[in-house]
């Protein structure tokens, strides 16, 4: 069995017969995956879905396994690796039920190939900690599959019945000890009936899920040898950047390109259309340098009269004064009790716009051959969702989706900024491709964007403004709440928006509000158009929703005279006990209530589920010179089944600094006469080194299936932070980033 080799595409036919499975690797070159992505390009992603649920378990995996001569298994990823681990874990859980020799088992990006749609969510996409949690039974079964095709083969060669056979490590042991390596038996195997049933393991014999395992992807990364997407390097490929508008959808009244074109290395200028209506120049030359410097010696005016220009001071009052007025409703309870309630807290949050910015900046590298309807296009890109990115491009170029390739690359961070509904930085590409070829010039065309030109040029977690009225009684019970949301819908105007915005309310601004507390509330929504892109950022709307009910809650137990841990186990009331064990771990094993804290610091706690887990933080803080500061992280995550504990470890680690990075002064996007008045980490705030905790992580026990990691260690952290800083100083920070003062 051979693979395919890295990134090449595949056919995948409605009709494959069973022998089909892994059989298919043995093509080599693989043609371009037509049948789904056909039906998306004709009525949409809603039909694409349709189609691949019609896939039987034995059509749809071919391109996943491939088992070499000397007995390499290669598994083919259906998710981007951007961090998060899943280049380990997903093969982890194929192995496990292959019984591979783990030594022996690698990896590779999967491409836009409708085998590699998400089994839940019907398109390709890597977001919403969904990749182990969706995949977890693909791949289990996709193993077991294999197996039971090696074990096959060899119960022929050796003339016995399969069920004397066992597995382990990459071999077959027959009876009398006889053993034949997979490598040895992967060709005949091929010749083997996929079976459409297989028995999947009892966890209790997991012997590689639950194992604390270093990261396929650790080496190259930290010896400096891993390439992502920016390092693309083609013969004759050319460079562009692009200048964008300053204010978001603007056009251009004029250019003068004459000292660009002058600068040693530039090719062209070429005037392209953006994504929101807008314009920019391209700057193409044969390295980024010298396009670089050809766009800084461009002299553009822009026309940015039909453009709205927003200036967050003016926007923040508009959204205050909304957040006054009940908006679209979410939960409708009976809030009348807040009138009669013997204690009441009334308060009002701010959250800014937050940037991405991955480490890797953006990039996209596009090639075009052939002519006419005969063009063909590949795209090496770190995308969240190659398929739509795909059909994107296929749009602004004219041709046809099966006509595009995609080579989905390694690709460093995104936290959301790669899975664009619209496809933006792509669409971009294909525009300064399809502009670079008109212009006469041959070769592939990489078009990057700097730190500056993402953080000045968006997509952003939108700005929101939360007002609670709540309603309590002496011993905490809540009586009444009545709460409001203002902020920009992610979800308006994309594919997403008939699945996600409901009754004029976006479900991802209010996720997270509510539960698990037992409450009355009433929750309504208000959502503003604006001249500013947004975006789903790590975690979505727990981001602001988690640290509005932790904080609340906490303070309300401080005013009713309860500990804040028992109050949370209180609410749970036996109906969380997720919630529970989550919270109770990270209370044992930080200590809280049982040792003595430091002088001048203090306890913060906060719970809080996100996709599906659960993470409890307890934190050590304190405040100094007036300025706060985290010492120690204690958390418990309640994640179901732990496929790789060390990948879990590092992305509660990097979720918690991500979310203290909310806290620190400088953590916000703001803009001024319609321009982002930040660049880069000189002046966008994000946590460093010198501000990361000590953190503990201890995962609850479980064998039910794996819930989603990326993103749910990201909410809780700042509210614990900010209910330690409200136990030291008795001020609760209703603002984001922290402002003590």
């Amino acid at each position: 069995m051979l693979a395919s080799s890295e990134g090449e595409s595949s056919v995948i036919n409605p009709a494959l017969a069973r022998r089909s499975f892994l059989k298919m690797a043995t093509a080599g070159g693989f043609a371009l995956g037509a049948f789904p992505m056909l039906a998306q390009a004709a009525t949409g992603a809603a039909a694409a879905s349709a189609s691949a649920s019609k896939l039987k378990p034995i059509e749809q995996p071919s391109a996943f396994v491939s088992i070499a001569a000397d007995g390499m298994v290669t598994v083919t990823l259906n998710r981007l690796e951007f961090g998060q681990g899943v280049q380990t874990g997903l093969p982890m859980i194929l192995a496990e039920e292959l019984d591979a020799d783990w030594g022996k088992v690698k990896t590779q990006h999967g491409n836009a190939d409708p085998a590699y749609i998400d089994p839940n969510f019907g398109m390709q996409i890597t977001g919403g900690s969904s990749s182990i949690k969706n995949s977890y039974t693909q791949y289990r079964e996709l193993g077991a599959r294999a197996r039971a095709m090696l074990v096959a083969a060899a119960a022929a060669q050796w003339g016995v019945d399969a069920s004397s056979l066992r597995t382990e490590q990459g071999v077959v042991i027959g009876p009398g000890g006889k053993r034949l390596t997979y490598g040895a038996l992967a060709e005949a195997a091929m010749a083997m009936p996929v079976p459409e049933k297989v028995t999947l393991k009892d966890p209790k014999q997991f012997r590689l899920i639950g194992q604390p395992t270093l990261r396929l992807d650790a080496r190259a990364k930290s010896s400096g040898q891993q390439s992502y997407g920016i390092d693309m390097n083609l013969p004759g490929m050319l460079t562009a950047v692009v200048a964008h508008p300053p204010v978001f959808g603007s056009k251009i009244k004029s250019v003068d390109d004459s000292a660009a074109k002058a600068v040693d290395g530039v090719k062209a200028v070429l005037r392209i259309a953006l994504d929101r209506g807008g314009e920019g120049v391209a700057v193409v030359a044969n390295a980024y340098w010298a396009a670089k410097l050809g766009r800084d010696a461009l002299k553009i005016q822009w026309d940015d009269s039909a453009r709205e220009k927003v200036d967050s001071v003016t926007q923040l009052a508009s959204y205050q004064a909304l957040a006054k007025k009940t908006g679209a409703i979410k939960y409708a309870a009976d809030v009348s009790a807040l009138a009669t309630a013997p204690k009441k807290i009334s308060a009002e949050f701010v959250f800014p716009y937050l940037a991405h910015t991955p480490m890797e900046p953006l990039s996209c590298t596009v090639e075009l051959t052939g002519q006419g309807a005969d063009t063909k296009v590949q795209l090496w890109v770190g995308s969240q969702m190659p398929g739509l990115d795909s059909m994107a491009a296929a749009k602004v170029l004219g041709v046809k989706p099966a006509n595009v390739r995609i080579h989905v690359q390694m690709a460093g961070g995104g936290f959301g900024r790669r899975g664009v509904p619209g496809s933006d930085y792509v669409v971009e590409a294909a525009g300064v491709a399809k502009a670079a070829r008109a212009a006469g010039l041959t070769g592939a065309v990489r078009t990057l964007w700097s730190r500056e030109d993402d953080v000045r040029g968006g997509y952003y977690r939108p700005m929101h403004v939360h007002r609670a009225e709540i309603g309590f009684d002496a011993d905490g019970k809540i009586l009444a709440w009545d709460h409001v949301i203002v902020g920009q819908s992610i979800m308006t105007g994309t594919a997403f928006e008939k699945f996600m915005v409901k009754d004029g309310v976006d479900e991802t601004m209010v996720e997270g509000m509510k539960l698990p507390y037992d409450i009355p509330m009433r929750l309504s929504a208000h959502h503003p158009v604006e001249n500013v892109p947004v975006l789903w950022w790590r975690s979505v709307g727990s981001t602001h929703t988690a640290y509005v009910m932790e904080t609340l809650i906490d303070e309300i137990a401080r005013q009713s005279n309860q500990d804040p841990v028992a109050f949370r186990m209180q609410q749970f009331a036996g109906k969380h006990p997720r919630h529970q064990t989550a919270l109770q771990t990270a209370v044992d094993r930080s200590g809280y209530g049982k040792r003595k804290l430091a002088e001048g610091r203090a306890w913060g706690v906060a719970v809080h589920e996100s996709f599906n887990t659960v993470v409890a933080y307890v934190v050590e803080a304190s405040v100094t010179d007036g300025k706060p500061k985290l010492h120690a992280i204690t958390a418990g995550v309640h994640c179901n089944l732990a496929i790789n504990p060390t990948s879990i470890e590092a992305q509660i680690q990097g979720a918690a600094l991500m979310g203290l990075g909310m806290c620190l002064p400088g953590a916000a996007i703001t803009l001024k006469d319609g321009v982002v008045e930040q660049s880069n980490f000189t002046n966008y705030t994000v946590a460093r080194i010198t501000d990361m905790p000590s953190v503990a992580v201890h995962i609850v026990p479980s064998a039910d299936a794996p819930t989603g990691l990326g993103e749910p260690g990201l909410p809780p952290l700042a509210p614990a932070f900010a209910n330690a800083i409200a136990s030291l100083t008795g001020k609760r920070l209703r603002e984001l980033p922290f402002k003590l003062a």
